[in-house]
């Protein structure tokens, strides 16, 4: 059984949340303040954190900041939650390491299978024949196994969706991918109005790769594709 942490503020907000993850199969654990939320983790690491972005005290930026900078909790997803107004935080959240969002108001079904989506994705299970095989492509190395990446010999710490990212685009080289088609590969699910999360997570990874970065092509008014030729 997955573990949840929760760190919301609101009661209403928490106990819905706490609900319907619990009615979904998951174990929960609820905070309601940033440092109560990261001493929690750290005493027993979830699989995911659901992160408020506001908190008292310590905000939820500062502590997925934290939380990706911590060499223990780096690697768990985090999931946020935002008010619609919050565009810029939102994308800071993004641009700190959070794997996703879900904008208040908000479903209860559809964060629980954005969690769902996050978790299956992070389980990095291959999914085309010899997807294991390590590849390499000029300066850059990928190791679908292990779960790392490399340029000139140089280890890039990626997280769990922008290794995916990186990977879905490398196994479809040369072939332009919408951002719809990412966000369905990727982040496993289809909802319109997503596109400025695929992105954010681009530009990350394309300042994550250093001088592979030109490897990630934008297709004005498509999307993205890894290029198939040096050059």
């Amino acid at each position: 059984m997955a573990r949840v942490l929760v760190i919301e503020d609101e009661p209403d907000i928490l106990e819905i949340l706490s609900y319907n993850l619990r009615q979904a199969g998951f174990e929960v654990e609820a905070a309601t303040e940033g440092e109560e939320g990261l001493r929690q983790a750290e005493k027993t690491p979830p699989d995911l954190v659901v992160l408020d972005l506001m908190l008292p005290g310590m905000d939820g930026l500062e502590l997925c900041r934290l939380l990706k900078q911590h060499e223990t909790l780096r690697r768990v997803p985090v999931l946020m939650l935002t008010a619609k107004a919050e565009e810029v935080d939102r994308i800071v959240g993004l641009e700190l390491g959070a794997d996703d969002y879900v904008a208040k108001p908000f479903s209860p079904r559809e964060l629980v299978l954005r969690i769902k989506a996050i978790l299956r994705r992070g389980a990095g299970r291959p999914e085309e024949p010899g997807a294991e095989d390590r590849i390499q492509i000029g300066s850059l190395a990928i190791d679908p196994g292990a779960h790392e990446v490399a340029v000139a010999g140089r280890p890039v710490e990626l997280t769990a969706t922008e290794f995916r990212l990186l990977h879905t685009l490398v196994q479809r080289r040369g072939r332009v991918q919408s951002r719809d088609e990412l966000l369905e590969v990727v982040w496993g699910y289809q909802f319109s109005g997503y596109g400025r999360t695929v992105d954010t997570h681009i530009r990350r990874l394309r300042e994550k790769l250093g001088e592979a970065c030109d490897w990630v092509e934008t297709v004005r008014g498509v999307g993205y594709r890894f290029r198939r030729e040096a050059g």
